[in-house]
C-alpha cells in the first residue's frame, strides 16, 4: 500500500525501491520500537521489576537490529528491484536476522543472570551467597557459550557452499569423529566439572582457599580454569577439574569465623595464670577479636620448655593473620619484660670441685 501511494500505481523507480526497502521501512519499524520501549520504561520504572528493567535494557542494539532486518525483509517483496538483486539481498538480511536474534536472546538471558550478581561479596558474605553467585556465573557462562554456538551453527547451515562442504567433509569421517571426541575431551571434562562446582559447591567466589600451598582466595572461576589471588597479590591459575579430583583446604566453606592457635614454649618456671591474664586482655583490647572463643592451656611438656597453647578466634582469615602475629608481639614483649627467667633456658650443674 506504501508502494502505491508513493507511485500512484506506476512501476517504482531502482532509486526509491531501494528508499523504500532500506531507509524508510527500517525507520518506520525503529520509530514503532522506540515507541514501545518508551511506554515499557514508564511502565516498569514506577515498580520494583528488577530483572524485567535489566532485560529491557541490555541487548536493545541487537534488538534494533533486527527489528530494522525484518522490516526490509517484508518491504522487499512490495518494491520493484531486479530478481538476482531482490534475492540476494533477502538472502543477506535473513542471514543478519538470524545473527541479529541470537545476539539478542545471548543479551537477554545473560542480562537475568546479571540482574541478580549486582552486589560485590565481601570476605564475610555468608555461604549462601557465595553459593548463589558462583552458580550464576557458572550457569550464565554456560548460556552464553550455548547461546553463541547455536547462533554459528544456525549461520553456517544457512550459507549453501559452507553447508555442502561441511556434509562433504564429515559424511564418512568415522575416523574423524574420534579424533575430534579425543582432542575435546579436556574441554568436556572441563565443562563438566564446572557445572559440579556449581553444583556441589566445593569453592565459591570469595572463598579463602589453600591451593598448592599457596593461600588466597578464589577471584574467577570459568568453564576451563579457576584464578587464585594469592596474599601477595600474585594470580594462581589451577584448570578446573583440579577441585573435583584433588583435596583442598576451604577455609569460608560454611563461614569465614575462624579458630586459630598461638604456641608459646616457655621455661617451667612461667606463672601460666599470669600468662593466661594477659592473653585476655591483649584479646580484649584487639578488635581483631570477635569475642566467641578464648583459652590458654599447657599442652605439652618438652625437655627444656613447656608448650602453651593461646586459642582465639577471628571473624575472618586476614583478621585472624593479623591478631595472631598481635598475640605472638605482646606476649613475647610481656615475658620479656616481667619474666625474663620464663623464658626457655638451658641449665647446667658444677661440680662442687668444678666450683672450687
Amino acid at each position: 500500500m506504501l508502494t502505491e501511494l508513493l507511485t500512484g500505481g506506476r512501476e517504482m523507480p531502482v532509486w526509491l525501491s531501494l528508499l523504500v526497502a532500506f531507509v524508510l521501512a527500517p525507520a518506520l519499524a525503529l520509530l514503532v520500537l522506540w515507541l514501545l520501549h518508551a511506554l515499557l520504561d514508564r511502565l516498569l520504572s514506577a515498580s520494583n521489576a528488577r530483572v524485567l528493567q535489566r532485560v529491557m535494557v541490555d541487548g536493545r542494539s541487537a534488538v534494533r537490529v533486527a527489528v530494522a532486518l525484518l522490516a526490509i525483509q517484508a518491504a522487499l517483496p512490495e518494491v520493484d528491484l531486479p530478481t538476482e538483486a531482490s534475492r540476494a539481498a533477502s538472502r543477506a538480511a535473513a542471514l543478519g536476522l538470524v545473527v541479529a536474534l541470537g545476539w539478542a536472546a545471548t543479551r537477554k538471558v545473560a542480562a537475568v543472570f546479571d540482574s541478580y550478581m549486582v552486589e560485590e561479596l565481601g570476605e564475610n558474605a555468608d555461604w549462601l551467597q557465595r553459593r548463589r553467585r558462583t552458580q550464576l556465573i557458572v550457569f550464565r557462562r554456560l548460556a552464553v557459550s550455548a547461546g553463541v554456538a547455536l547462533t554459528a551453527g544456525l549461520v553456517l547451515t544457512a550459507i549453501p557452499a559452507v553447508r555442502t562442504v561441511g556434509l562433504s567433509l564429515f559424511a564418512s569421517a568415522g575416523v574423524a569423529g574420534i579424533v575430534a571426541g579425543l582432542a575435546a575431551r579436556p574441554a568436556v571434562s572441563n565443562l563438566i566439572a564446572g557445572i559440579q562446582i556449581a553444583l556441589t559447591q566445593p569453592i565459591r567466589l570469595g572463598d579463602a582457599v589453600l591451593v598448592e600451598g599457596e593461600w588466597g582466595h578464589v577471584a574467577e572461576i570459568t568453564s576451563t580454569y579457576v584464578t587464585i589471588a594469592t596474599w601477595d597479590q600474585r594470580s594462581l591459575v589451577v584448570p578446573i577439574n583440579y577441585f573435583t579430583e584433588r583435596p583442598i583446604r576451604n577455609w569460608t566453606k560454611t563461614s569465614a569465623q575462624l579458630l586459630d592457635t598461638v604456641f608459646v614454649y616457655v621455661d617451667y618456671t612461667v606463672p601460666v595464670a599470669a600468662l593466661r591474664a594477659e592473653a585476655q586482655r591483649i584479646l580484649e583490647t584487639s578488635p581483631l577479636w570477635d569475642r566467641r572463643v578464648f583459652a590458654v592451656q599447657v599442652t605439652d611438656l618438652k625437655e627444656r620448655s613447656i608448650e602453651v597453647r593461646v586459642l582465639m578466634s577471628a571473624a575472618n582469615s586476614g583478621a585472624m593473620f593479623d591478631l595472631r602475629c598481635l598475640m605472638r608481639e605482646e606476649l613475647v614483649a610481656f615475658l620479656a619484660k616481667h619474666y625474663p627467667k620464663a623464658l626457655p633456658q638451658t641449665r647446667f650443674t658444677l661440680s662442687e670441685a668444678q666450683a672450687a
